[in-house]
């Protein structure tokens, strides 16, 4: 039986989740699987890989076939270097101290470099963030000023119209005065 490694889909509509399984290659994608061995979330930024490396590893051992997707994704993880260098030990080529070695320093370079890129993500989202705040006080100005014009704009045509209605009065006022007098 061709055993392989695998995605099978999970999740609802517009939002994948999938499981890495073994499974056998004439079994459907969704299908019957031997054994769920991590979780992959395609959904978050950066993607959420979860991977039992124990069950990976050994499954790999005996001959399981991964995907191209599954492939890359234990690349990332750092399990298919770490079934080269196992291979390199079983044949005697290196020792399993310089083995462990080599992938002790080869995860901490990840491990950095996986952080720069997160930090890098998060600095990216807070740049953002202060530019779109620093947009809309730039509108918020605008606009103040716009009524603040529209608001003196206002006084000045009501201004003279006031100093026409109090003249007004006086000019009756006065009217009345001289009507009065010459009775």
């Amino acid at each position: 039986m061709a055993t392989r490694i695998r995605l099978a889909r999970r999740g609802r509509k517009k939002a994948a989740r999938f499981e890495i399984v073994i499974a056998d290659s004439r079994a459907p994608r969704d299908g019957k699987f031997i054994e769920k061995i991590g979780t992959y979330n395609p959904q978050t930024v950066p993607a959420t890989i979860v991977i039992d490396d124990e069950k990976a590893m050994k499954w790999l051992m005996v001959g399981a076939q991964p995907s191209e997707t599954v492939r890359r994704m234990l690349h990332y993880k750092g399990l298919m270097f770490r079934k080269h260098l196992q291979l390199g030990v079983n044949k005697g080529a290196i020792t399993q101290e310089a083995a462990d070695a080599k992938m002790v320093s080869w995860k901490e370079a990840k491990d950095l470099k996986i952080e720069g890129h997160i930090s890098k993500i998060s600095s990216d989202k807070q740049q953002a963030a202060k530019e779109r705040m620093a947009a809309e006080a730039k509108v918020k100005e605008a606009r103040t000023e716009a009524i603040r014009k529209k608001q003196e704009e206002e006084a000045k045509a009501n201004e003279p119209v006031a100093e026409a209605t109090e003249e007004a009065p006086e000019a009756t006022s006065t009217e009345e005065t001289t009507e009065n007098a010459g009775e």
